[in-house]
């Protein structure tokens, strides 16, 4: 990518977006396109083709999406569904009709299937049945990847996928109910010591394997795609280390400073058993992650502490 090119980034005050334009920035980008929602509804069909044949953006970041955790994707996979899929296809096809150079879609470790072989690789999509819990929101991402690959087959576009673990980062949703698992213990834990709380309760019994990716670590790789690949296939953004959530919950509260009990509430849904990505295409690309675990759980939770607003989503 050329540094003066016009980029867009879509869903830039997210936590992938955010991090991105500050990869970007890092790099020396300086010609960024955002659009806040109350600028552009990506939802609707005609503002974001407007959008598109006015500004021209040469290269285009599609980070924008509706998420949320377990307790979200249950309660309204109808939304989840049509909000996304509705969001990618206005996205990459405006992109397409207005001679956009290259197109990054951001999709997640979910589009595979609940019993994968592990570590998932890339070639292990759509061979079995998706996690139900998560299944609307994973039928969306799946149909934004296979969009820009059907566009690269028939019009010989330049559009690539990066599928991601679990995120976090600077910028996260912390809801209560709403978030992923990592800033709902933050807020948990951090919520216990303030309040002297002898205890707090998990959902599951903590069995399940997890993978996170720290958000600009992310972003770095995005960037790095966008500058040395090009393919159908989707490539997987991970570390390629899991650990057990009772092992995060655990971690998380060592960083916070909790030091009550932990109870488990194993009448709640543990989600999927495993999700641990292949890594091996991003490291034969000659990328590898740079923040391990612990230490960006210490920056999330300053980041927390520093924006607290973000705490009431």
């Amino acid at each position: 990518m050329d540094r003066h090119a016009g980029i867009y980034i879509a869903g830039h005050r997210g936590m992938v977006g955010s991090a991105i334009v500050r990869e970007l920035k890092k790099q020396g980008y300086s010609n960024l396109i955002t659009r806040t929602h109350d600028e552009l509804n990506l939802i609707c069909q005609r503002e974001t083709e407007e959008f598109f044949a006015e500004v021209k953006p040469e290269y285009v970041f599609l980070a924008a999406a509706k998420v949320g955790g377990i307790v979200a994707n249950y309660e309204a996979p109808a939304d989840f569904m049509y909000e996304n899929t509705m969001m990618e296809m206005n996205v990459i096809h405006a992109a397409w009709k207005n001679g956009c150079k290259k197109l990054l879609f951001l999709g997640s470790s979910c589009i595979y299937p609940r019993m994968a072989p592990q570590p998932m690789k890339e070639s292990c999509l759509l061979t079995s049945e998706l996690e139900e819990t998560n299944e609307a929101y994973a039928l969306a991402k799946i149909s934004g990847l296979k969009y820009c690959a059907y566009l690269n087959r028939q019009y010989g576009t330049d559009y690539i996928s990066v599928m991601p673990t679990n995120l976090y980062g600077p910028n996260d949703n912390y809801h209560p109910t709403h978030s992923h698992v990592l800033p709902a213990l933050i807020r948990r834990f951090h919520e216990a010591k303030e309040k002297g709380l002898a205890s707090v309760t998990c959902w599951g019994d903590g069995s399940p394997l997890r993978e996170f990716l720290y958000v600009d670590d992310l972003a770095n790789l995005c960037v790095f795609l966008m500058n040395h690949y090009s393919g159908n296939e989707p490539v997987n953004a991970g570390t390629g280390k899991e650990l057990t959530i009772k092992e995060l919950t655990e971690l998380t509260a060592k960083v916070i400073g909790y030091e009550g009990e932990i109870h488990w509430d194993t009448g709640r849904p543990n989600g999927t058993p495993r999700k641990l990505l292949d890594v091996s295409r991003a490291a034969e690309l000659g990328w590898t992650y740079r923040t391990e675990l612990e230490e960006g759980i210490r920056l999330t939770y300053e980041d927390f502490l520093k924006n607290p607003v973000r705490a009431e989503r």
